[in-house]
């Protein structure tokens, strides 16, 4: 009797642990088939654009500011700082647990916003803040331009959160003593050689997108590496025509990493618009800055597709990489313009 009541008890016991391994295998299962590909969806989305008067008008509000020369630019650059960190899902690019290991499009998009705020957390130390080339590099800004160099991907000791957010910290700090009269250190200065040296590294950038977005398809390009230079050297020899094609898997990303550079330089450049507005009315280059903005926001407009699609040619399936391209390559062209504008008299 006491050996059938104990095999009695292993028996419930075993029904109890098949019962509850059951439940948990069906959670699991709920969760992997529903709710993780609900968040993938969710997390999916774009930030929106914003606008940067609002953001530097609440931001000098909240740190009690005046709004001095430089203000649009430091908050606009803080802010989107705030946006890749905080948006729906938080940072995603170097998440390593289900489901977001398994997105690429955001943390590529991701990457163009990164891309852009080292551009911009370089300007800022090496040109903005100085006066000129003999200058002092302010304390804070050195540290924020090399937080920001840390591996985008990286997701422990330190995380790439972490040094983003001592980034951002460290350029609310400069922001706050740009704005103090006591503290003549830190200054902003929207000079037009200031301006022209960020246009340039933007452009090269906005270049860069334009040649890896117009590669989506199989084409082949003249080799134009040492053009206009008659005495230019390479180290080893190449042909005169190069072919150049983007795996099939990494059009999407090009794609995505490019509407990421773009969200984050259109707000820059509107910001730029208020920082150095006498900058731009002495040269009359008002209408040439908003050609670039109009040609930056016609990139956010909304994908109307589940999948980034590629046709050939003039054929019935759209290119969204060549449409893509061509904003790109015309906002390009007006920021050379802009730049040689700045560099005359």
């Amino acid at each position: 009797m006491i050996k059938s009541l104990f095999n009695y008890e292993f028996d419930s016991k075993n029904e109890i642990i098949k019962s509850i391994a059951k439940m948990l295998f069906v959670v699991f299962a709920f969760y992997m088939l529903v709710v993780a590909n609900i968040l993938m969806f969710i997390w999916s989305d774009e930030p929106d654009t914003f606008n940067v008067q609002q953001i530097t008008t609440e931001f000098n509000e909240k740190h009690g500011l005046e709004t001095v020369a430089g203000s649009h630019t430091m908050a606009t650059t803080i802010h989107m700082s705030d946006v890749l960190l905080n948006k729906t899902g938080g940072y995603l690019s170097n998440d390593v647990i289900y489901p977001s290991v398994f997105m690429d499009n955001i943390p590529r998009w991701e990457f163009g916003v990164v891309e852009i705020q080292r551009v911009m957390a370089l300007s800022l130390r090496k040109d903005l803040s100085r006066s000129q080339s003999q200058s002092q590099e302010n304390k804070d800004l050195i540290n924020a331009q090399t937080a920001y160099n840390n591996d985008h991907a990286k997701w422990m000791l330190p995380s790439a959160e972490s040094k983003y957010n001592e980034s951002m910290n460290s350029m609310i700090a400069f922001t706050k003593d740009m704005a103090d009269p006591s503290k003549s250190e830190a200054q902003f200065y929207t000079r037009a050689d200031n301006l022209r040296d960020l246009l340039e590294e933007l452009s090269k950038k906005l270049g860069s997108l334009s040649q890896g977005l117009s590669e989506a398809s199989p084409n082949v390009r003249v080799n134009t590496d040492l053009a206009n230079d008659a005495t230019a050297e390479q180290s080893t020899a190449t042909s005169k025509y190069v072919p150049v094609k983007t795996k099939w898997n990494k059009i999407d990303d090009v794609f995505y990493e490019a509407r990421g550079q773009s969200w984050a330089m259109l707000h820059i450049l509107k910001a730029v618009k208020y920082d150095f507005d006498s900058v731009l009315k002495k040269k009359n280059a008002h209408a040439s800055l908003d050609q670039i903005i109009k040609e930056l926001e016609d990139t956010q407009q909304p994908v109307g597709s589940l999948i980034i699609l590629n046709g050939e040619g003039f054929g019935h399936i759209p290119n969204h990489s060549f449409i893509m391209a061509n904003y790109i390559s015309r906002a390009n062209a007006a920021i050379i313009d802009l730049i040689d504008l700045l560099n005359r008299g």
